[in-house]
């Protein structure tokens, strides 16, 4: 069988980096991951056009092999095989995603940025998602696909994916977790905290809170007034002695936002900054990557939820290939790659980033143009850049780093 040196090269980095799994797991993950970023779609037949001539196969040949790696293992038996193909779980891929991800990580950065967020397609899916940020594109570490429409509580899920997660980060590291306020609850920030992790969560500003040594609750709608400084400070977040939870309380309202910025964290008031969590929407740039703008899953036929579930393994390890690759590339290129903003301010349209071309854009690309001229893969490392120090995306740093990627 023929290959192309590009394609061995990324087989020995899935095999290496993913030691837990058998030879022919890792073989479809690699070639179904790999043919992503050639077809830019998740779609079977897509991906099988453009790794059939590679392998020197058959189209009908690969597709099966493809076709099974979202099956069920029992599906799949059959006397030809020697018995039961051996049970595909993602979750025990979780933690070799996230090992992989720090192994290429700069070990004098010891924080790791983690959002998490829930999106639906359609009438069939939910994906419940913890992905890591990076240079403004979002990596899935941990998921799961249930039916859009089933009832039930989603509380066991998270909780299994972050615990599942847990033994990923190296020890010593910070690990800071954000949500929106919608995925606020009492429960996820001390399950997150239980696991050594940093809860890092926007809320509401409807409730009550008490600052330390002081007698009153006070509403959190007056923490903060717009154009005014902001506030941190140690508090008790909620005046009913069930839901009452103590940390620290992060308030700015800057001019120009509809709503004030309420982060709950456990950091002490100096260590963290409510800038962070321009951070968070960047998981909303990560499905927009994984859908029309990357892969294309909106267009998956899928109706099976645990077969898309096996699906999001691979598009996880084909996103974690492109960023890896977009991010070296923007980091190791020329300036002329980030936009220069003007020194006043001003407002940025939906249709305006500071990112001339976001990293996985750039990932595909300079995989595909490498390939073209080389044969082979071009390099691949996380770089990371400086943490936001402003709600502004407008803003330009002293130091001359550029602004982080807004999200949509």
């Amino acid at each position: 069988m023929t290959r192309s040196d590009g394609l061995s090269q990324w087989q020995q980095t899935v095999s290496r980096q993913m030691p837990h799994r058998s030879k022919p797991q890792a073989l479809v993950l690699a070639l179904w991951s790999f043919g992503m970023a050639l077809a830019q779609s998740c779609g079977i037949t897509s991906v099988v056009a453009a790794i059939a001539p590679l392998v020197g196969r058959e189209e009908a040949t690969v597709r099966q092999h493809v076709r099974e790696w979202c099956d069920e293992a029992a599906r799949n038996a059959g006397a030809k095989r020697g018995g039961k193909r051996q049970a595909l779980d993602v979750t025990t891929w979780f933690v070799p995603l996230l090992r992989w991800v720090l192994a290429w990580w700069p070990p004098a950065e010891s924080r790791v940025a983690l959002a998490m967020d829930a999106r639906t397609l359609g009438q069939r899916f939910t994906v419940l998602a913890i992905s890591r940020i990076s240079r403004g594109c979002a990596i899935p570490m941990a998921w799961v696909v249930l039916p859009a429409t089933a009832k039930g509580a989603w509380r066991p899920h998270w909780e299994q994916r972050f615990t599942l997660l847990q033994p990923g980060a190296p020890t010593g590291w910070t690990v800071i977790v954000m949500a929106d306020r919608g995925l606020y609850a009492q429960w996820r920030y001390r399950h997150i905290q239980a696991l050594g992790w940093r809860p890092f969560l926007r809320i509401n500003g409807g409730g009550n809170y008490r600052p330390e040594g002081a007698a009153a609750f006070r509403p959190l709608a007056q923490a903060v007034h717009q154009g005014k400084p902001g506030w941190s400070g140690r508090v008790t977040c909620c005046s009913s002695p069930e839901a009452q939870l103590a940390g620290t309380l992060l308030a700015r309202w800057d001019d120009g936002h509809t709503d004030p910025w309420l982060i709950l964290t456990d950091l002490a008031p100096e260590q963290a900054d409510v800038a962070w969590h321009r951070l968070r929407p960047i998981i909303e740039c990560g499905f927009k990557d994984i859908k029309r703008g990357g892969w294309h899953w909106e267009q998956t036929k899928m109706t099976d939820p645990a077969r898309d579930d096996r699906l999001w393994l691979v598009i996880a390890v084909a996103t974690l290939g492109v960023v890896s690759v977009g991010g070296w590339a923007e980091a190791d290129g020329p300036a002329s790659m980030i936009a220069v903003l003007p020194a006043a301010p001003v407002h940025l349209s939906r249709r305006t980033r500071p990112r001339l071309l976001s990293c996985f854009r750039r990932g595909v690309i300079v995989i595909v143009t490498t390939l073209i001229t080389t044969g082979t893969l071009p390099a691949a490392r996380f770089t990371p850049e400086p943490w936001p120090e402003t709600l502004d995306p407008c803003a330009v740093r002293m130091d001359g780093q550029p602004p982080h990627q807004e999200a949509t």
